[in-house]
C-alpha cells in the first residue's frame, strides 16, 4: 500500500510540474484558479507525507520547495509569470496537507496501538 501511495505522490507530482510549467492556454480550468491551487498542493503534501511517515517534515519542506521552485521557473516561461501570492497559497496548501497526512498517521498509529 507504501508503494502505491508513493506512486500517486510522484504522480501528482509530475502533473503539477507540467501544469504550471505548461503555457497558460494549456492549462485545464476546473474552477477558481486559488481553489486549484490549493486543492492540488494540499493533494500533494498529503501524499507526500503519507508516503514518507517517518521523514513527514522533510516531506512537508519538500512539497513547500517544489511550490517555490514551480513558482519561480514560472519566470522562465513566455507566457507565465510567477507572484507571491501564488505561491503563499501553494506552499500554505501543501503544508496543510503534509499536516492533515501526519495527523492520520498519529491517529492510525494510536488506533492499532490498542
Amino acid at each position: 500500500m507504501l508503494k502505491l501511495v508513493r506512486l500517486m505522490a510522484w504522480v501528482v507530482a509530475i502533473g503539477l510540474v507540467a501544469v504550471t510549467l505548461s503555457p497558460l492556454e494549456a492549462r485545464p480550468v476546473l474552477t477558481s484558479p486559488n481553489l486549484e491551487r490549493a486543492g492540488a498542493y494540499a493533494l500533494f503534501g498529503f501524499l507526500l507525507a503519507l508516503s514518507y511517515p517517518r521523514r513527514w517534515g522533510l516531506a512537508l519542506i519538500a512539497a513547500v520547495a517544489l511550490a517555490g521552485c514551480l513558482e519561480a521557473a514560472q519566470g522562465l516561461t513566455a507566457s507565465r509569470h510567477g507572484r507571491v501570492i501564488d505561491f503563499l497559497v501553494k506552499g500554505g496548501a501543501a503544508m496543510i496537507g503534509a499536516l492533515a497526512a501526519q495527523g492520520l498517521h498519529l491517529l492510525l498509529a494510536r488506533r492499532t496501538a490498542r
